[in-house]
């Protein structure tokens, strides 16, 4: 199995280098990271500038490719040009992952996250994907959680899960990978409960102005089949994601909306 292995943290985060190490187990692991972090970027992707890639090496033990772009761009440009194998040749990974990411990508962060925009590429690729983010902490486990990320990665190919859908996100509490831990997995929602934006106004040395954003909680209560309380409650999420936005429900009922622009509403010789 070749398993393409990317992030948002960048090329030497330990989150990655743990996962590569763990996912070495099931297979082939090619890494194309950002070559800096890249936390926040969402689905942006590089088109108005050139996307430069260098090798990365650890001695004389290639790391990866670090992609200066987004995650998104990484995925792409691997698909392209840097998924290689011996001989030369451009492959198709068996799978794709993303992570593991150095806070977690639940709730709403889903949409911001770059982790999920990487594996969500790989998706719309018709490629296998999961995005992997582990809760933030100082002295975060990220060993323990790739190995529970790659157990979780295992058992969902021998349930052959990416036969019928293409993307998964995963989420691990931080209490999840203490060592005596038990902890429980989940199927869940992405929680889509709003969370205000809040900001801190400070002074910089100059005494100009600035903003830093402030973490608050969601502004109503999750439902209790979504990540977020999965999360809270100490155990691991688990979330097909899905990539059409389309609200099918809603197209039957604006077929008979009947809107119309008025005759001549596009005529400009008047103007």
């Amino acid at each position: 199995m070749r398993i393409l292995l990317t992030n948002d943290d960048g090329i030497y985060a330990p989150g990655l280098a743990a996962m590569r190490a763990a996912l070495a187990r099931l297979g082939e692991v090619h890494v194309v990271a950002p070559a800096t972090e890249q936390s926040g970027v969402g689905h942006g992707i590089t088109f108005l500038t050139p996307l430069m890639a260098s090798q990365v090496f650890d001695g004389d033990e290639p790391r990866g490719w670090a992609v200066e772009g987004s995650p998104a761009d990484c995925v792409k440009l691997a698909l392209a040009k840097l998924c290689v194998d011996a001989n030369g040749e451009i492959f198709r990974p068996d799978l794709v992952v993303s992570g593991i990411n150095w806070g977690l990508n639940a709730g709403i962060n889903v949409l911001y996250s770059g982790t999920v925009a990487a594996a969500t590429e790989a998706a719309l690729n018709d490629l296998p994907a999961i995005a992997v983010s582990l809760e933030w902490e100082d002295h975060s486990r990220f060993n323990a959680a790739a190995a529970m990320a790659t157990d979780v990665i295992a058992q969902m190919l021998e349930r052959n899960a990416w036969r019928e859908h293409r993307l998964y996100n995963l989420n691990i509490p931080t209490v999840a990978t203490l060592p005596e831990s038990t902890p429980e997995l989940r199927i869940t929602r992405m929680g889509s409960t709003r969370w205000d934006a809040a900001f801190e106004e400070r002074l910089d040395p100059k005494g100009r102005r600035y903003f830093w954003t402030i973490g608050t909680p969601p502004t109503d209560e999750p439902g209790a089949d979504t990540d977020i309380i999965a999360i809270r409650d100490g155990a691991v999420s688990l979330s097909p994601l899905i990539v059409d936005r389309t609200r099918d429900a809603m197209l039957g009922e604006m077929a008979d909306w009947n809107l119309q622009f008025p005759a001549g509403s596009f005529n400009t010789t008047n103007h």
